[in-house]
């Protein structure tokens, strides 16, 4: 049922000519299909309109108000600002348009609007910076209703994709169930066709639940199940790559300024013992920031090259590969390492220097190679490739990790992981792998100071930055979104740079990053960073996983209730990499008990698998549609410490589906095998996760 009409061309449909077409496929929207599961980003609730004296910090509200005295209209540099004050029975609020010229004829004193935005308190008065603005009646029908609000391009509008998905439910009718009734029934599930339908309209906050509950499982399911088979699959491989201790991990252990900590140690003997057992290994090293995860990968790789093999470590950025090769070079020199030839392979190396490289790789002149994605081109060919490290696991696939795998014949995979998930649930996720846990920080390391705030603290906080940088540091400021618009109330890369700009002296550099750069542009952006061209550094969470800064001193998080806590302890991580004191700022814009009490943890705590199991237990239904957690497996519903019931679930019922039926033959299956085994048009392909 639709299958035929969502396998269509997003530009069949009505509307949708070539040029709109070329917008949807920049968001990775080429079928009807697609686009079902191009799922909002988050929802517009309409609330009902409120009085002027019920308003509170940080709320998101529709007030019916008069404007009263005249507007008045400035300019501040190359800004113009349009102000007024408007009211009710019940009290005033102040109101401020930026670069809105064009709203002077429709503000006249006298009359009356629905003004929706957030609400700011400044001293004892309440202020709205660029409310929307709405006829009573216009307003009127919009109360009530959730509408969807999409991730765009530039050029393609809201309006544009609602009215695509629209049009796409009513062509498609009702969508084709896939999970066995039993399931549905077991879990009170609603139907498939009801959920997708329900995640883009839901009528209310109930059905929106119901919705993202069904998917979320579904995503678990089909994961789990494309694990399972998998494992399946691969029968446990004898080692053609067998690995005895070396001498000059030993040597260099004894030159090390510190000792490893007990959880190194465990997960280095873990490694030792797959490397010279009788089955290849296939490992998870889980640490903690800053844990001290590289040194163990770096001894992985030496172990390698001193038996004669060649290792790969495959890192998720170029900034993060080009840091990698730089360090293992500086151990190389400073330790007197002659066994490890490292050479690093990124897509941005000119032509010459590729060929020069892959031809080093191929006859074996190097052992230790360093890179991206660069490393499972077609052109790259490894004389005897034994082990496979790849940092930061969840920033790739199953497809990904089994590319570089299969450069060798049965290699050796090392996974890196610096997100704390529990350890019940990563033996689900990361099912195809044995796991280390280093869950111990090295000894002598400052700890983070923290501190919880709220807005009136900026002012503070900006002088507090100003210090640090005097005193020859630098600073990270993260905002929730690039431009204004994308999330209400939440502050923006663009515009908070400018802001920032004006609070700092002038001869503080402050600097922009965010995901939409081109890559090259953001590796140079973040290098100008390291070698201190740039002073603060204004971004979204992109630098989650980024280079090593240890003159990084601060780092301010705003906007700070709209992240998962496991994130937060992500963005935490970027600073106290040094050895001077680091401090981490978290302002929060709610005025919400639960809020705060959830933010509290980052105060209390700098452990990260601590913090794992408060964000399992603390985080609702509410905090998931804001931010999402862009630490973890990339699922696009499902979260993983919410929904922790559920993947147990889909676990348990994955492992009982495949004990009755494990090639999924049986008749009730049929379609649910379908989902696994292709790209299907109404579905993600998990096969990419």
């Amino acid at each position: 049922m639709g299958e035929r009409e969502l396998s269509e061309l997003i530009t069949d449909l009505k509307g949708v000519g070539d040029k709109t077409g070329k917008l949807f496929n920049k968001c990775g929207i080429y079928t009807c299909g697609d686009l079902l599961t191009y799922f909002p980003r988050d929802y517009d609730y309409f609330g009902d309109v409120i009085n002027a004296c019920d308003a509170s910090e940080g709320q998101m509200c529709a007030m019916k108000l008069t404007i009263v005295g005249s507007v008045s209209k400035r300019r501040v540099r190359n800004l113009s600002i349009l102000s007024f004050e408007a009211a009710d029975q019940t009290g005033k609020i102040k109101m401020t348009y930026f670069n809105a010229p064009y709203l002077i004829n429709s503000l006249k004193s006298g009359t009356t609007h629905v003004f929706r935005g957030i609400t700011r308190k400044k001293g004892n008065f309440f202020y709205m910076d660029q409310p929307k603005m709405y006829k009573i009646e216009e307003y009127a029908a919009l109360s009530g209703s959730m509408r969807p609000k999409y991730s765009l391009v530039k050029g393609l509008t809201n309006n544009a994709v609602t009215k695509a998905v629209e049009q796409t439910f009513i062509n498609a009718g009702k969508l084709e169930e896939y999970l066995p009734e039993d399931l549905i029934n077991k879990l009170n599930l609603v139907s498939y066709s009801e959920a997708a339908y329900g995640i883009h309209f839901p009528k209310n906050s109930k059905e929106l639940e119901d919705s993202r509950r069904r998917l979320a499982y579904d995503e678990f399911l089909l994961f789990i199940l494309k694990l399972r088979l998998l494992k399946l699959s691969q029968k446990e491989i004898l080692n053609s790559f067998p690995m005895i201790e070396v001498s000059d991990v030993n040597r260099l252990l004894e030159q090390l300024p510190y000792d490893l900590t007990g959880a190194q140690k465990k997960a280095w003997n873990d490694i030792l013992n797959d490397l010279s057992g009788k089955h290849v290994m296939n490992r998870l090293i889980q640490g903690d920031v800053g844990s001290g995860k590289t040194i163990i990968s770096f001894m992985a790789l030496l172990t390698a090259a001193a038996n004669g093999y060649q290792g790969a470590i495959m890192a998720p950025t170029e900034v993060l590969a080009a840091q990698h090769f730089e360090n293992f070079k500086k151990m190389i020199d400073k330790y007197k390492i002659t066994a490890l030839k490292p050479i690093l392979l990124t897509g941005s190396l000119s032509a010459k220097d590729k060929r020069n490289a892959q031809e080093l790789i191929a006859n074996g002149e190097v052992n230790c190679i360093i890179g991206t994605n660069a490393l499972i081109q077609e052109k790259v060919s490894y004389k005897n490739l034994a082990l496979v490290v790849t940092d930061e696991q969840h920033r790739f696939g199953v497809r990904q990790r089994e590319s570089l795998a299969g450069k060798g014949e049965n290699v050796h995979v090392l996974a890196m992981s610096a997100t704390p998930i529990p350890r019940t649930l990563a033996i689900i996720l990361y099912g195809d792998l044995s796991i280390s846990v280093i869950d111990e920080l090295p000894k002598g390391r400052l700890p983070i100071k923290n501190c919880v705030v709220g807005t009136d603290y900026r002012d503070t906080a900006y002088k507090f930055i100003n210090k640090q940088v005097e005193e020859g540091h630098q600073a990270y400021v993260i905002c929730p979104m690039i431009e204004e618009g994308e999330l209400n109330g939440a502050e923006n890369v663009m515009d908070y740079a400018e802001k920032l700009r004006s609070a700092l002296p002038s001869n503080i550099q402050v600097g922009i990053l965010h995901g939409k750069m081109k890559p090259a542009v953001k590796d140079e952006i973040m290098e100008s960073f390291a070698r201190k061209d740039i002073d603060v550094l204004v971004s979204t969470t992109v630098i989650e996983v980024g280079i090593d800064v240890p003159n990084a001193t601060v780092i301010m998080i705003e906007n700070a209730e709209r992240f998962g806590l496991s994130q937060l302890h992500q963005l935490r991580g970027r600073v106290g990499r040094g050895d001077a004191q680091s401090y981490c700022i978290f302002i929060n814009t709610s005025e919400s008990d639960e809020t705060k009490k959830r933010l509290d943890i980052m105060n209390r705590s700098n452990d990260g698998f601590e913090i794992a199991r408060e964000d399992l237990e603390q985080r609702g239904p509410g905090d998931l549609f804001g931010v999402r957690q862009s630490g973890e497996l990339c699922f696009r519903v499902g979260e993983i410490y919410h929904d922790s019931d559920l993947v147990k679930e889909a676990a348990m019922d994955a492992d009982r589906i495949l004990a009755s039926d494990p090639e999924l033959s049986l008749p009730q299956h049929s379609v649910l095998k379908n989902k696994i085994s292709t790209k299907s048009a109404n579905f993600i392909d998990f096969t990419t996760l």
